[in-house]
């Protein structure tokens, strides 16, 4: 679950998860150059996903993700079947899920598997579209923080 504490000193702990070190590299250096105040995080695979947000293994003295941006298409077990896992936990499905789709397609393959994240947004191809990336997820996660949603 999002700490509290988030929202009051402002940094955003963000989970990573991109197969692809190119692209992981492109999203870090993007984030470090924005505005928002963040600790970008990175697994390339759904098994280290897993254990990072459980704080398992060599994830033990990590902080739980504030968000977590996850690519569907993964080595091992993938992003739908590592969404699942967190929608299937009370407490990890509290974490805001930002799919990273490379198109509309890719958002109805997600939701055919009866899994909904909490925003899909198209992955960046082009280094200069990061720039805009950064700032659909900076909105995203404002209106998290501004309009939390009240949980039973």
């Amino acid at each position: 679950m999002a700490s509290g504490d988030t929202q009051m000193d402002g940094v955003v702990d963000i989970l990573l998860v991109e197969p692809n070190p190119g692209d992981t590299r492109l999203f870090t250096e993007n984030f470090r150059d924005a505005k928002l105040l963040n600790t970008i995080h990175s697994v390339s695979d759904g098994e280290s996903a897993l254990e990072f947000v459980r704080q398992r293994g060599e994830y033990a003295d990590v902080p739980v993700p504030d968000i977590i941006l996850l690519e569907p298409q993964l080595p091992g077990t993938s992003g739908m079947d590592v969404l699942a896992e967190l929608n299937c936990d009370s407490v990890l499905r509290e974490i805001p899920v930002v799919i990273l789709t490379s198109s509309k397609a890719g958002e109805d393959i997600v939701k055919d598997h009866d899994l909904e994240g909490d925003c899909y947004i198209r992955k960046p191809v082009a280094p200069e579209e990061f720039v805009d990336f950064v700032q659909s997820l900076e909105e995203f996660w404002f209106a998290i923080v501004r309009n939390p949603v009240d949980s039973d």
